[in-house]
């Protein structure tokens, strides 16, 4: 496959140093700073496949006790944020995965009886390796590998919630890096949801590969490789440009790694200033995040939740921050999975609630 931009000049979706180290020469620096300046232009990559048809391939992974695959899709709003998108007439979840070899893979997760089905299409056959790769990258979306058993023993305590085991639910759907769940929960502040698809989807199309008519979301290079006026012309950003085009950069040049955020041995208290560090994350960008991470002390508070548990338990009725706080805080470090599942309750009664 030949990456391409709108007018068929090559796109080189690398940091300035690293595409010199990989090409040398004055030539490749003018051929870089040329194809930035087009990007800056509003040029928007794309990639053109080769003639030969799409090799599709399956495979299959065990469910963990207590799992619901549409249970945990419809977590929350990230399914309906692309590269993941819902066919609910083909009972699917769809998902674009980059792989470490350069190879793109379009996924279709299905749900079987003992098993998750995962249907594979590619440019390319997929080696055993890059099929275990399909496979962890998945698990580490639905969050397989975590142990929930406390937090169900939790659940059961309590005639309320106890719902919640016996629907599978509790696993909060995530990307498969941290980069694009950062990247997202930054589109998700101050604004409408339909804001936030608007911001994703420019994102995805306009700087993530694309691969049979689908888009992958954009690695940190590509996002890196771009300005923040090109951010806020192309992208609807607004105030949180600069506060990408910066994470995205650091990330990038390797200054940042927020990958290791899933499997850090920091406190939740010292992993929340750590996220807070970064420009453009607030207390809710925040707690959301680590929810993403497994950590759920924080009850990640926004104007929706706020209105909902007025709704829920006070007939309407507003109430102060700390009232939520106080309602939530006999559950320990579970409170901000007991609340989320709270407020979200009524989409559980069906199997496609937004």
């Amino acid at each position: 496959m030949l990456l391409m931009d709108d007018d068929d000049a090559p796109v080189l979706h690398f940091l300035p140093s690293l595409f010199i180290l990989k090409h040398g020469g004055q030539a490749c620096q003018r051929s870089y700073n040329d194809y930035s300046t087009r990007v800056r232009n509003g040029h928007r990559p794309s990639i053109l496949s080769a003639a030969s048809p799409m090799i599709t391939a399956s495979t299959s992974i065990s469910l963990p006790v207590n799992f619901s695959l549409w249970r945990t899709i419809y977590s929350h709003g990230w399914c309906s944020l692309p590269p993941f998108s819902v066919d609910k007439q083909a009972g699917s979840l769809r998902r674009m995965l980059a792989l470490s070899g350069g190879t793109t893979a379009l996924c279709n997760l299905s749900e079987g009886r003992t098993k998750i089905l995962v249907r594979i299409r590619s440019a390319t056959r997929l080696s055993k390796r890059e099929t275990n790769e399909v496979k962890r990258l998945i698990g580490e979306s639905l969050r397989l590998g975590e142990d929930f058993s406390e937090f169900y023993r939790e659940t059961s305590r309590y005639s309320r919630f106890r719902w919640i085991g016996k629907t599978g639910s509790g696993r909060l759907l995530r990307a498969p890096t941290v980069f694009e769940d950062v990247v997202k929960m930054m589109c998700t502040t101050n604004c409408s949801w339909s804001l936030t698809e608007s911001m994703v989807g420019n994102l995805t199309r306009r700087l993530g590969e694309k691969l049979d008519g689908s888009y992958g979301f954009p690695s940190p290079q590509a996002l890196a490789g771009v300005s923040e006026s090109y951010i806020r012309r192309s992208i609807r950003a607004g105030y949180r440009s600069p506060y990408l085009v910066e994470f995205a950069r650091a990330v990038a040049s390797g200054t940042l790694d927020v990958e290791s955020w899933r499997h850090s041995p920091l406190s939740t208290e010292a992993l929340f200033e750590k996220v807070t560090s970064v420009k453009g994350i607030g207390p809710y960008a925040a707690g959301n995040i680590l929810r993403l991470l497994g950590r759920y002390d924080y009850l990640a508070l926004d104007s929706w939740v706020r209105k909902k548990f007025y709704e829920v338990h006070h007939r309407g009725r507003k109430v102060s921050d700390s009232t939520i706080e106080r309602h939530y805080a006999s559950f320990g470090k579970w409170r901000g999975l007991f609340f989320w599942l709270d407020m979200t309750k009524d989409w559980y009664a069906h199997k496609f609630p937004f």
